[in-house]
């Protein structure tokens, strides 16, 4: 699978997503104290993403 999302914790020992295609990371996301609030952000990431604006600020 080209895309996926991936969980990890950081040096701070937050929960962090990242989203990746073909092993190169496209975005990651803040830190989370829990891993419950990284699976969620992944959930609203899936929900509203699909209809979220573009803004060109070219």
């Amino acid at each position: 699978m080209a895309h996926k999302f991936e969980i990890w914790k950081d040096k701070k020992g937050e929960f962090r997503v990242r989203f990746k295609y073909n092993s190169e990371v496209i975005f990651s996301t803040e830190g989370y104290s829990s891993k419950a609030s990284a699976k969620n952000a992944i959930s609203s990431i899936l929900k509203n993403g699909p209809n979220a604006e573009i803004e060109d600020n070219s």
